[in-house]
């Protein structure tokens, strides 16, 4: 199933190991200098060789991967883990998944909208809880 070629283009492997939903997306990324190779841009051409540590910026993520085997076609996210190795920093990966867990405020149902004073009241818990959090890093 995961075949082993000479030549393999850089966006074909960073799809094929999953790190793009699409070709065309891992394409755009190295065009737009997201992808780079000892903080070179990376052409989408690029030939990927084994060894080679690449740093991917995905919107506010980042990833650092080094190649460890090289995968010409999509596979499943099992198999794909295999090809790479991750070397993302530690704390850029607690910082990551710190922005998906803010405080998520409810209100009672019925109460309709909330009025000028209760939108300064929820901004000025969300700007503590953001600045709290900056200090805890």
């Amino acid at each position: 199933m995961a075949e082993e070629k000479e030549k393999l283009r850089i966006d074909k492997y960073l799809w094929a190991i999953r790190l793009f939903k699409t070709r065309s997306l891992a394409t755009e990324a190295c065009k737009a200098g997201r992808v780079k190779l000892k903080g070179q841009n990376v052409k989408p051409s690029a030939v990927v060789k084994v060894g080679d540590q690449y740093s991917i910026q995905k919107g506010i993520e980042r990833k650092v991967i080094l190649v460890t085997g090289l995968l010409e076609r999509r596979v499943d996210a099992k198999t794909a883990v295999q090809f790479y190795e991750d070397h993302t920093p530690v704390e850029e990966t607690y910082g990551f998944k710190s922005v998906f867990h803010a405080p998520v405020l409810k209100r009672d149902r019925g109460t309709g909208r909330p009025t000028k004073k209760d939108r300064r009241e929820i901004d000025d818990l969300k700007s503590d809880w953001w600045e709290n959090e900056e200090e805890d890093k």
